[in-house]
């Protein structure tokens, strides 16, 4: 009977660390599954077939462009929120996220590693967290509106159904924003300071006069490299259709990536490709064929950011044992202040001990140059 009752015991961490992760990989081999017993693994041989050199350049520098555009939307949100970078450290850090999101289930797993490393750096891990946290969700909404513009404007085989989702999600959104608003009003700490910081960070950061335009600006840029990259994928891959059909037919499998229940949007493209080709008249195993070579030249288009991370492995290997990152910052701080700290014998040892009134740490802070 105490083994029968210590296996939930054991199984119950397991599950809660392993399952969303395992969920994930079992949503997407669902669906790869279902596309192969529909359409045959044919068009993905022929995605991986029409890989071509010209085809991985011209990936590798739309994606330089995205991923720089990217990084200039963290820096500046991450500076309204008084955790600053510079604009190459913010670049290469972009790079690594995007690999892990590549290869690593959820696709956001490569953004928690960006934020942590970045609020480490920085002294505060929940402000940087919080300038991540932000700038993917600025940029997954700029991507939303700009979708809905090009799916209003362009002919689609989604746009007679786009009011409805339109009307769901807002109805959904306002549905989330009434109840934290409930349970901040009953008196639940945790949620009234979560959305006190939301309110701080939107009035005092993104909203700011000189945030939101080049946040806007930025995700613009991002959308439309990526859309490019899109096209040149499935125009190589065989793709005749009109341009502004292809693009509105592109922005919908763009959203669909979005969606966190896969490993590297794998599935879930492929998926959503088949469909809107499907929809439109040119074929479900043509989508699958230009969303696998999509997927292949963006895997070596983010390449970089496997280069760094081995990098990284590298520096700290040679570097040895030691103090961490974070550790070092804050011993190179008190190393930087030390000198104006103002120490008082103890009476008996005669051992400095630091004065901790008031008065002194004003005067320790006036003396300071």
């Amino acid at each position: 009977m105490a083994f029968l009752h210590s296996v939930p015991a054991g199984i119950g961490p397991a599950v809660r660390r392993f399952g969303p992760s395992l969920l994930r990989l079992a949503a997407g081999v669902t669906v790869l599954w279902f596309l192969v017993r529909e359409v045959g693994a044919a068009p993905f041989e022929d995605g991986l077939r029409a890989v071509t050199w010209q085809a991985v350049v011209a990936a590798v520098t739309l994606t330089a462009f995205t991923t720089l555009c990217s990084a200039w939307r963290w820096r500046v949100i991450a500076r309204a929120l008084g955790v600053d970078i510079g604009l190459p450290a913010a670049t290469g850090a972009y790079y690594r996220s995007l690999f892990l999101n590549s290869v690593l289930p959820g696709g956001i797993l490569g953004d928690v590693h960006r934020a942590v490393t970045h609020g480490r750096r920085a002294g505060d891990v929940a402000r940087g967290v919080r300038a991540v946290a932000w700038e993917r969700l600025c940029g997954q909404v700029i991507q939303a509106v700009v979708t809905v513009v090009v799916l209003l404007t362009l002919p689609s085989p989604v746009r007679p159904a786009l009011p409805y989702v339109l009307a769901g999600v807002t109805g959904a959104a306002g549905c989330a924003a009434l109840i934290v608003w409930g349970a901040a009003r009953r008196g639940r700490p945790r949620l009234a300071r979560a959305a006190r910081t939301v309110v701080a960070d939107l009035r005092r950061g993104l909203l700011a006069r000189g945030v939101w335009p080049q946040v806007t600006l930025a995700s613009v840029l991002v959308v439309a490299g990526h859309t490019a990259t899109f096209v040149i994928a499935a125009r190589v891959a065989g793709c005749t259709a009109p341009l502004g059909e292809l693009v509105a037919l592109l922005m919908v499998i763009q959203t669909a990536v979005v969606i966190p229940l896969s490993i590297g949007g794998w599935g879930l493209r492929e998926g959503a490709a088949a469909w809107v080709f499907a929809a439109a008249g040119l074929g479900a195993a043509n989508g699958v064929t230009a969303a696998t070579l999509y997927a292949v030249v963006m895997l070596a288009a983010v390449a970089l950011g496997a280069g760094l991370l081995l990098g990284d492995v590298i520096r700290r290997r040679r570097r040895g044992p030691g103090p961490s990152g974070e550790s070092r910052g804050l011993i190179r701080r008190r190393e930087r202040w030390r000198p104006f700290v103002a120490y008082r014998p103890h009476p008996v040892t005669g051992l400095g001990t630091a004065l901790t009134r008031r008065s002194t740490g004003r005067e320790a802070e006036r003396l300071v140059p």
